[in-house]
C-alpha cells in the first residue's frame, strides 16, 4: 500500500491553509519514498516538464497518459534513456486518464493538455486525492474556476497553477523590490501576452483543426469562436504576487475591449492566396484585447492580450508606485530620489541588486530547464509542495481568480465595455489570508 497516498489522503483536510517555511533542498521527502509522480499530456510543454523532473533525485515516474501514440513514444524513450524505471501507460481514449489518476501509484500528476481539458482532469485529480499541476490557463469559464475552487474545498486535496512567469528572474527581482517598497505605495500596473503567434495557430500558415499538427490542432478554435482575453495568467500571474491578490487585496472589476478582427485572415492570405478555403473565415476573436482590471485597495492593472499580428515578444510588465516604476519594454526603472530628475536608469544594476534569493542559490542549477531558467523555478515549486502536502505558492484560488478574466473580458466585450464583477473565489477569506511571503516560503 503506498505511505505516500495515505499521507496525502489523511492529511489533506488538515493540510489546506497550512504556511511552513519549505525546506529547500532536493531530495527531503515526508518519509522515506521518492514523489511518485504522473503526467497527463507530454506534448510540449509536458515533455518540457518530463524533461526537467528527469534531472531530479526525489521523484519517481509512475505513469503516463497521451492519446498521441507518437507523444507516448517519445514520453517513454526519455525515460528510458534517463535511466529510470518504466512507467505506466495510458491512452486508449479520451478518458483514459481516470484510470491513471486512480491507479494507487500516483501521488501527484502534471496536466499539460488542451485548454479544454484542463479544468475536468484537475477536478479528478483531486476526487482522487492526488496533487495536481495544471498548465496555463487553468480555466475557461466561471463554472470551471468555481469547480477548481469547489472541489480544492470539498477534498481538501491541492492544486497548482504551474505559471512560470511568476518564477522569472527579472519578475522576481522586481517582486523583491516591492516587498522591500522601493516603489513605494503601489498604484497601477500594466502586464499582457504579446506574442505573434500565428506560425503556432496555422499549419503551413493555412491550416487548423484536427488535421493540422501541434496547437493548431485546438489552439486556433478559440480565436474562431471566442472574443475575449483566452490567455490572461502570463501576465497577471506576476502582478497578482506583487499586490496580494486573494491575500489581502482582491480584483473586483474589469471592463475589456476589443479591436476588430484582421490579422489571422492576413496571414492565411499571404501564405496561401486570397482564393484559399480559410482566407475568407470570419474570426471572432478582436486582434488586440485590452482589459482594465480594478483592485480592492484601489490599484488598476492594464492587460492586453495581442498575438494575431506581427509584433516582438514581449509581456508587457509596467509596476508603478508612489516612489517610482519599473518598465520591461525600454529595460528600465525611475526612482524618485535616486534616478536623476526626468531620466530613465537603465535596470540591470538595479536588477542585480534585488536579485530574488532564489535565483542566487539556484540559478546556475536552472539554467538550461527551458524559457530562460524558469521552467525549473516553478516545477521545483510544485514538487517540494507536494512532497510535504502543503498549499503551493499558486493555488486554486489563483487559479480561478486569474483564469476568471477570459469569461468576464468575453462578457465586457459582448455587452459594449460593460463593467463585470469578480467573484470573491475565498468566500471573504481574502480579508485574513496572510500574504504569501515570495522572499523566506517560496520554493
Amino acid at each position: 500500500m503506498n505511505t505516500r497516498r495515505n499521507f496525502i489522503k489523511n492529511t489533506a483536510i488538515v493540510g489546506v491553509g497550512v504556511s511552513v517555511v519549505p525546506n529547500m533542498a532536493f531530495g527531503n521527502i515526508v518519509g522515506s519514498d521518492k514523489l511518485k509522480l504522473a503526467f497527463i499530456g507530454v506534448g510540449g510543454r509536458g515533455m518540457s516538464h518530463l524533461n526537467n523532473s528527469l534531472r531530479r533525485k526525489d521523484v519517481e515516474i509512475t505513469a503516463v497518459c497521451d492519446i498521441d501514440p507518437t507523444a507516448l513514444a517519445n514520453a517513454l524513450n526519455k525515460i528510458d534513456k534517463a535511466g529510470f524505471i518504466k512507467p505506466k501507460t495510458f491512452g486508449k481514449n479520451d478518458y483514459d486518464y481516470r484510470n491513471l489518476l486512480n491507479d494507487k501509484e500516483v501521488d501527484a500528476v502534471i496536466i499539460s493538455t488542451p485548454w479544454l481539458w484542463h479544468t475536468r482532469m484537475t477536478k479528478d485529480a483531486m476526487l482522487a486525492n492526488v496533487y495536481a499541476g495544471v498548465e496555463v490557463s487553468a480555466a475557461n469559464t466561471m463554472e470551471e474556476c468555481w469547480d477548481l475552487v469547489n472541489t480544492h474545498e470539498k477534498t481538501g486535496t491541492h492544486m497548482m497553477i504551474l505559471e512560470n512567469v511568476n518564477y522569472r528572474r527579472d519578475v522576481l527581482a522586481v517582486l523583491n523590490m516591492v516587498k522591500q517598497n522601493v516603489f513605494g505605495e503601489l498604484v497601477h500596473f500594466r502586464c499582457g501576452y504579446q506574442h505573434d503567434l500565428r506560425n503556432v495557430k496555422f499549419t503551413n500558415g493555412t491550416e487548423f483543426g484536427k488535421d493540422a499538427k501541434g496547437e493548431a490542432r485546438w489552439r486556433t478554435q478559440h480565436s474562431l469562436l471566442r472574443n475575449g482575453d483566452v490567455y490572461p495568467t502570463h501576465g497577471i500571474g506576476p502582478i497578482a504576487a506583487m499586490c496580494d491578490i486573494n491575500r489581502g487585496n482582491r480584483f473586483t472589476s474589469l471592463t475589456s475591449s476589443a479591436s476588430k478582427s484582421i490579422g489571422l485572415n492576413n496571414y492565411i492570405v499571404k501564405n496561401g492566396g486570397e482564393d484559399h478555403s480559410n482566407a475568407k473565415i470570419k474570426w471572432k476573436q478582436g486582434d488586440v484585447i485590452t482589459t482594465t482590471i480594478e483592485t480592492s485597495n484601489g490599484e488598476t492593472i492594464i492587460v492586453t492580450h495581442d498575438c494575431n499580428l506581427p509584433r516582438p515578444y514581449s509581456l508587457g510588465f509596467r509596476v508603478q508606485g508612489a516612489n517610482g516604476l519599473w518598465e520591461v519594454d525600454g529595460n528600465r526603472i525611475y526612482i524618485e530620489g535616486k534616478s536623476k530628475s526626468h531620466r530613465w536608469d537603465v535596470a540591470d544594476e538595479w536588477l542585480k541588486k534585488y536579485d530574488h534569493p532564489l535565483w542566487k542559490k539556484y540559478g546556475e542549477y536552472a539554467s538550461g530547464s527551458g524559457h530562460g531558467g524558469m521552467d525549473f523555478f516553478v516545477l521545483n515549486a510544485f514538487v517540494e509542495s507536494a512532497k510535504q502536502n502543503i498549499a503551493p505558492p499558486l493555488d486554486a484560488y489563483d487559479a480561478a481568480a486569474w483564469s476568471s478574466i477570459t469569461p468576464l473580458s468575453e462578457q465586457s466585450i459582448a455587452n459594449n465595455g460593460e463593467p463585470q464583477d469578480f467573484p470573491d473565489f475565498t468566500r471573504g477569506n481574502w480579508i485574513k489570508r496572510k500574504p504569501y511571503n515570495w522572499i523566506k516560503d517560496t520554493y
